[in-house]
């Protein structure tokens, strides 16, 4: 009877902290890229995961930044609820809400600039 408790001890740690140190481990292995033709995200812990997107097809790109240099860009839809979720963009699993984005990169603006000069040239 004494081990009953332990998987909820077990569940809220990982709700208070663990979760930061998951969050940390999946941005350090995202990586991003921009060429004249296509945008790719490349992430994944266990697996590794590639999201392609070419520029001419793109409806949508809409630039989220904070007071800092940070930010994050959104490509296309996603979800059609997706706007509700945008400030929830670094918590696990909120990923598939709002469809493929830069998520809090440094740089945002220029990054935002550089997708929309490659997307007029492509």
């Amino acid at each position: 009877m004494a081990f009953f408790g332990i998987p909820f001890v077990v569940i809220g740690l990982y709700l208070i902290f663990g979760r930061f140190v998951v969050e940390a481990k999946q941005r350090a292995s995202t990586h991003y890229a921009v060429t004249t033709q296509r945008i790719i995200i490349v992430s994944g812990l266990f697996s590794r995961g590639v999201k392609s997107l070419n520029l001419r097809t793109l409806s949508d790109l809409s630039l989220s930044e904070g007071s800092s240099d940070y930010g994050s860009i959104f490509f296309g839809g996603g979800s059609p609820f997706s706007f509700m979720f945008r400030g929830f963009s670094s918590s696990p699993g909120m990923g598939s809400q709002l469809g493929p984005h830069f998520d809090q990169i440094q740089g945002a603006r220029s990054v935002y600039e550089t997708i929309r000069n490659a997307q007029q040239a492509a």
